[in-house]
């Protein structure tokens, strides 16, 4: 615990950076869910006392399965998959955007309070956005028309723009920061990423990502798509029982 306050004022700077793009985050989600809800004629409260019980609840079960993570085959050891946006995607659909902004939020903070940050927040950071253009676009496509086909048509939204968020991201800002935080040339990192797959040039950080990233990324919202179209149905009467009592 020392440690995690240790770095928070290490790098106080980028942490209040971090929690500004929180609050905005959270200020699109809530305006977005209100347009939907205006659009559906409906009113309901943003978080209500149980709601905001259940978000807690998704949101341990997030960081549980965001500590059980997967290498794979054609990426280098830095990069594994896990299903954390799992729970996250079932209660974002149930409760909606500014909940599943909410439910990001606590993964990240919880995780900090169980391993600490090795990347000085930067990969905290970087979970959480992409995160959020995972679950964000996809509830809001699902807030506006509660229907089987907007749920589809969510989750392929969803997926779409996490792999490109996602891909851009590691290119533009996320791969140099941490050669820059770990004192390595880029190089480095890419040579890496050639070593395990023929596809990426070690000196081209286009065809890291493209060969490296954007597969995990497709893969991962392909298969939490699936589960979360799989299961919201049924699991969805239980979920929101008694919610706007």
């Amino acid at each position: 615990m020392s440690e995690l306050f240790s770095n928070v004022a290490q790098n106080a700077v980028f942490v209040l950076e971090f929690l500004g793009i929180i609050v905005a985050m959270f200020i699109i989600a809530v305006l977005l869910e209100k347009a939907a809800q205006k659009k559906r004629g409906v009113k309901e409260p943003v978080f209500g006392t149980r709601k905001m019980a259940m978000v807690g609840m998704f949101s341990a079960v997030a960081v549980i399965l965001m500590l059980f993570e997967f290498p794979l085959p054609f990426a280098p050891v830095f990069y594994k998959l896990d299903f954390s946006e799992l729970p996250i995607l079932i209660g974002t659909f149930a409760f909606g955007p500014a909940a599943g902004v909410m439910m990001e939020f606590i993964k990240i903070l919880l995780k900090l309070f169980i391993k600490g940050t090795s990347t000085a927040f930067v990969g905290d950071l970087a979970n959480f956005l992409v995160g959020c253009s995972f679950i964000l676009p996809a509830s809001v496509v699902y807030a506006f028309g509660k229907t089987k086909k907007s749920a589809i048509f969510a989750c392929i939204t969803g997926s779409v723009v996490m792999t490109i968020f996602g891909t851009a991201l590691n290119a533009v800002y996320l791969l140099p920061t941490f050669a820059e935080l770990y004192g390595m040339p880029l190089d480095a990192l890419l040579a890496m990423g050639s070593e395990v797959n023929p596809l990426v040039k070690s000196d081209d950080i286009v065809s890291f990502v493209m060969a490296c990233v954007a597969p995990l990324n497709i893969i991962k919202g392909v298969s939490v798509s699936v589960i979360t179209l799989l299961v919201y149905k049924p699991l969805s009467p239980i979920i929101k029982s008694g919610i706007h009592k």
